[in-house]
């Protein structure tokens, strides 16, 4: 996928490959990101963050499969399709940080990569935008509601089994177009995405934990590097914040060990309260039926532990059927997206 230079050193001259990379005074890093508005929203954040602790930044745009295809997400590969094309660029030399939607990053590993900074999160939640009615409880039977998520899915089936969710792709702008169009009455949004877009006084009603679980990584940013390249590493570690950090590493290491990933019908909340790592989390079928759910609790030095014992509990119970079923089930291509 082509890249795109982007300059955003405060000078406004754009510097080489090699000749920023060689002024210790004035360190210059080439951040990629894909150039949808929300990415480029996340991506000024990162590159204003890093400049003000006096490094100048050049952003490129790198074009992912994700974002040049209408298909539905699992026709187009799944998992890593806003990702994979900023990952080859890292490892390729073109980029020296990628700023991903850490949501959207696959739990798997890449070799000679690593997950350098996760910056204070915002809202986990996801809201319930809609034309017709104040709240899901409010909408009309059958009412027709969209959705990209196989997750969301599966949790407005278990709380509105009558509803008529119906897949959804586009960007935020998008999506917001279809309904004002009357494709739907109602969609469901990530409450972070509509807000960094200034779009907040859309959303009708901001759905409770207990109705409607995040995705791993919802609401957080992944800022990743090369694991060879220490300065960088070195610098981006100013961004990183410690408490997100541990919760959303709880939440990876449940989708690890449930041997899913972000297309599955899983919602988890990791989040630090009194000293403790608090994380909730459910495994349900994909038409909404059958539900399981776990909370555990410890220190957020054990996150990953945390995560792994919250799998278990749901794999004992028969989280691995679920899973398996919805891949079958669900409709197809579905995925975790927005």
């Amino acid at each position: 996928m082509p890249l795109e230079p982007v300059d955003c050193a405060a000078s406004g001259a754009r510097p080489t490959a090699d000749s920023g990379r060689n002024q210790a005074a004035t360190p210059r890093l080439r951040l990629g990101t894909r150039a949808s508005a929300l990415a480029r929203w996340q991506a000024d954040w990162v590159a204003a963050e890093l400049g003000r602790r006096g490094v100048q930044v050049e952003m490129i745009h790198v074009s992912t499969q994700g974002d040049v295809s209408s298909r539905p997400l699992g026709a187009i590969g799944g998992q890593g399709v806003f990702t994979k094309e900023l990952q080859r660029a890292l490892l390729d030399g073109a980029i020296d940080l990628a700023v991903h939607s850490l949501k959207d990053l696959p739990t798997e590993p890449v070799p000679g990569l690593q997950l350098a900074a996760v910056p204070a999160r915002e809202s986990t939640r996801d809201v319930f935008v809609s034309r017709v009615a104040g709240s899901i409880d409010a909408l009309p039977e059958r009412a027709r509601i969209g959705t990209g998520s196989v997750r969301r899915r599966a949790q407005l089936l278990h709380a509105r089994p009558d509803l008529q969710v119906s897949e959804i792709r586009g960007n935020v702008d998008t999506r917001l177009r279809k309904l004002d169009e009357g494709q739907y009455e109602a969609i469901v949004l990530a409450e972070a995405g509509l807000r960094r877009l200034g779009l907040g006084e859309r959303i009708t009603q901001i759905l409770p934990a207990e109705l409607m679980l995040p995705a791993a990584g919802q609401g957080a940013l992944g800022i990743e590097a090369r694991s060879d390249d220490a300065p960088t590493l070195q610098t981006l570690a100013q961004l990183d914040h410690p408490v997100t950090h541990a919760a959303v590493l709880a939440e990876r290491a449940l989708l690890t060990a449930l041997h899913t990933g972000c297309l599955a019908p899983v919602g988890v909340w990791a989040r630090v309260d009194g000293g403790q790592l608090l994380l909730d989390a459910t495994v349900l079928s994909h038409d909404g039926r059958e539900r399981l759910s776990v909370s555990v609790a410890g220190p957020p030095e054990q996150a990953e532990s945390l995560g792994q014992q919250a799998a278990a509990d749901l794999l004992a119970h028969g989280a691995a059927q679920l899973i398996a079923a919805s891949r079958q089930g669900c409709w197809p291509g579905a995925g975790e997206i927005r």
